[in-house]
């Protein structure tokens, strides 16, 4: 006879997933228990109060989507602000507003209307003669135009990926949003916020009444966990799950560097982007900005891309052909679990913005309950 386990849900995670799960599982009258290696809750979107101010702990976080129900569902918990992601970028002292619009037209070329902009680009790629882009430089180039990749992409990317843009796929740049419109709203969705009080009001609003602890590495003490619960939730590394079988999939990593400055104003916006190869940081994050803050001191972030290793933080996997196609072993076991659940961007080796995470949990609360 089998013994009552102590809870129903054993959730390995305390991130947005792990969190919005626990939640709808708690309102269906389930126990959960939520477990993280991390000394706090919250995952990736995790603030740490410094002089007032909300710091991203692990990067910049804007929320942003056109689904509407989980916007409502967001600001159920907590209110947004009406922050819209509008970031400069840097190139030889240069500045240029981001996305590609008339803006960033007019600072690098004078031009003041869309045919002058639209000519001047397609001028650029003619002359190129690219028929078939063999690696993502090339791509870029047939995009674009040499301008903008020079002084808007090729520096930055070589940096995000650790490697030059000529040895990475085509495939990485699809498409790249040019606007013919005096727009500098980074994102192009409806809605756009950051949590009034920051996301930890959200992710404690959502594990409310949820039992959590901190501090504990699943995997040292993996068979008393699991006997605890009937089922298992599992939002980390999905290839660590199941000991590495098929091989370790990659990401890149970042290391952030954080700075206090007895200054009221650092740079007078959240994001902005260092686009030459020779400054080793992607972007300097000024967190006040995100809340509109008027505290007398401020705090910045600066964010350094790196190879990642098993001791760093997986953060952007690397989905080329070789770990896709390990990804798909590891999750032709997990598609045989029956007492297991894998989501969010680790289980799933997926890069997901937080409203698709949300989304993603939402639908496998769905699947698992049948309502």
């Amino acid at each position: 006879m089998e013994t009552t386990k102590t809870y129903d849900y054993l959730i390995v995670g305390a991130g947005l997933f792990g969190s919005v799960f626990a939640h709808e599982a708690k309102q269906r009258g389930k126990k959960c228990l939520i477990i993280d290696k991390r000394s706090h809750a919250g995952g990736n979107v995790y603030c740490e109060n410094v002089e007032g101010i909300n710091v991203h702990k692990y990067g910049a976080h804007i929320f942003h989507t056109n689904d509407k129900h989980i916007w409502e569902y967001v600001n159920s918990f907590v209110e947004f602000n009406r922050y819209t992601n509008s970031p400069v970028a840097v190139y030889k002292d240069e500045l240029y507003n981001l996305p590609f619009n008339m803006n960033t037209f007019y600072q690098l070329w004078k031009v003041r209307t869309p045919e002058e902009a639209k000519a001047k680009i397609q001028s650029q790629i003619d002359q190129l003669n690219i028929k078939e882009p063999a690696n993502l430089e090339e791509q870029a180039l047939s995009l674009v135009g040499t301008d903008i990749y020079e002084k808007l992409i090729k520096g930055y990317t070589e940096k995000q990926w650790g490697r030059p843009a000529t040895e990475l796929p085509a495939f990485i740049i699809k498409r790249l949003p040019v606007r013919f419109t005096y727009d500098n709203n980074y994102f192009n969705d409806k809605y756009q916020g950051i949590p009034i009080g920051g996301y930890n009001k959200l992710t404690e609003a959502l594990t409310e009444g949820v039992e959590i602890k901190l501090n504990v590495d699943f995997f040292k003490n993996r068979e008393e966990w699991e006997s605890q619960a009937d089922t298992v939730v599992f939002t980390g590394n999905i290839d660590q799950y199941y000991n590495y079988q098929f091989g370790q999939l990659q990401y890149r990593s970042l290391n952030f560097e954080h700075q206090t400055l007895e200054t009221d104003n650092y740079q007078g916006n959240a994001v902005v982007n260092y686009n030459e190869r020779e400054v080793p940081y992607t972007r300097v994050i000024e967190h006040k900005h995100f809340e509109f803050g008027t505290q007398p001191k401020t705090v910045i972030t600066k964010e350094y891309p790196q190879e990642w290793t098993a001791e760093k933080e997986p953060y952007y996997p690397i989905n080329d052909t070789r770990n896709n196609d390990i990804y798909k072993n590891y999750k032709d076991l997990a598609d045989q679990e029956s007492k297991v659940i894998f989501g969010g961007r680790l289980a799933e080796y997926k890069y997901y913005d937080m409203h698709q995470i949300i989304g993603s949990a939402l639908k496998k609360v769905k699947d698992v309950f049948q309502d």
